[in-house]
């Protein structure tokens, strides 16, 4: 059995002694239950001072359904606090905000993806905490794609508010983990605590990361289950492309089409070019018609990855070089195909948001040279992968 932070919290009087006298604030999402499915907003009410609430992207109550749609503040119906929300007309908790409390609570659950913009808020609520002599708590939840690290690292000059820092797209750690390597990165004076869970077990089957007694909750509306959970950090890239990534389909960022592509022509292209990146994970012809979003409305024909029962192999299964593969079989196949999406993707303007969601044009440009191979992307990739295992080993909680 595994407990989270949330619930060690309520349980234990005297993890919480520190906070009594205290104007405690709290980070929040849908996600943010305990095993019994109670929010925390509900149970820490009662048990300590609460005097404000954030809500990140999507909202606290998650009510934001599609991407890059901002949330207003409010006042709270049954607590009557403030609740601020850092994914509107600010990304970065203000003075004002910050002075309504002594301690900030953050309980999110994160999917162990560098785009997911849940660990850019913990970093800016962690530096706006430095710079007002606030605490920041962690109330740490399992990372449900575990412990393997995949991708490039984010280059210098494309930080963004999906790229906080020089870390692969997979990171392989708990927010309470990452948290111990911003406050050492960025070499930030402030007092952090992560209360840890108890008995997490990252490598163990099946959940490899999730723990199978503990019921899904979507942390943000389209991450709706543990095999978009594994599949994120490849699939995340497709907002970047203008195919669709399955927005307006119940089984988004689990699956890849468009209406102008054939997609057996591309699992077979796929098969041929790498078929050791296929490894760990069910690849299934399909088509969808997305409801909204891209291609609204239009038969796509497609790809779903099945990274779940029988078919998943934890340590093989490699997301993001799968969806670079993908990409890479377009352009094979079609060498014209206007496969990049360009807007200004998270408000970062001037640069493609592929480029934007990888940290730097490097996969892009392996997709796009007609002669590189598949050692080529390994080759970018794999002495960043290897660096950051080695840097993480110390902040490791399990």
């Amino acid at each position: 059995m595994t407990t989270f932070g949330i619930d060690r919290l309520i349980a234990d009087p005297a993890l919480r002694a520190p906070l009594e006298g205290k104007r405690v604030a709290l980070v929040a999402h849908p996600a943010s239950v305990t095993k019994e499915l109670d929010h925390s907003l509900d149970v820490l009410a009662p048990l300590l001072n609460l005097t404000a609430a954030f809500g990140p992207q999507h909202g606290l109550k998650g009510d934001k359904q599609d991407n890059m749609v901002e949330s207003g503040d409010f006042i709270d119906p049954v607590h009557g606090i403030p609740v601020f929300s850092l994914y509107g007309q600010v990304r970065r908790p203000t003075a004002a905000m910050v002075a309504e409390f002594d301690v900030v609570l953050i309980d999110l659950q994160d999917l162990g993806c560098r785009i997911y913009t849940f660990i850019t808020t913990l970093l800016y609520m962690l530096e706006a905490a430095a710079e007002h002599g606030k605490a920041v708590w962690v109330l740490d939840r399992p990372n449900p794609a575990g412990r393997p690290v995949e991708g490039t690292a984010l280059l210098p000059g494309w930080e963004s508010f999906v790229g906080a820092g020089p870390m692969p797209m997979r990171h392989g750690l708990t927010l309470g983990e990452l948290g111990h390597w911003f406050v050492d990165h960025f070499k930030l004076d402030v007092e952090y605590r992560v209360i840890e869970m108890e008995g997490w077990q990252p490598d163990e089957g099946p959940g490899f990361g999730w723990p199978a007694e503990r019921l899904w909750i979507n942390p943000s509306p389209n991450a709706a289950n543990l095999n978009m959970a594994r599949c994120y950090a490849g699939t995340v890239m497709i907002e970047g492309a203008t195919l669709s990534e399955g927005r307006g389909t119940t089984r988004p960022l689990e699956l890849f089409g468009a209406p102008d592509i054939d997609a057996r022509a591309v699992l077979a292209e796929m098969e041929r070019f790498a078929p050791y990146w296929l490894e760990g994970c069910a690849l299934r012809e399909i088509w969808f018609e997305p409801t909204f979003h891209k291609h609204v409305g239009q038969l796509c024909h497609g790809v779903q990855i099945h990274a779940e029962g029988g078919f998943y192999g934890h340590e093989a299964f490699r997301p993001w070089r799968l969806q670079a593969l993908a990409f890479k079989a377009i352009r094979r196949l079609m060498s014209d195909y206007p496969l990049w999406r360009d807007f200004p993707y998270e408000y970062a303007f001037g640069k493609l948001a592929i480029d934007v969601i990888n940290g730097g044009p490097g996969l892009r440009e392996w997709v796009d040279d007609a002669g590189s191979e598949a050692g080529d992307l390994d080759a970018l990739a794999g002495p960043d992968e290897a660096a950051w295992i080695a840097e993480i080993q110390r902040f490791l909680l399990y």
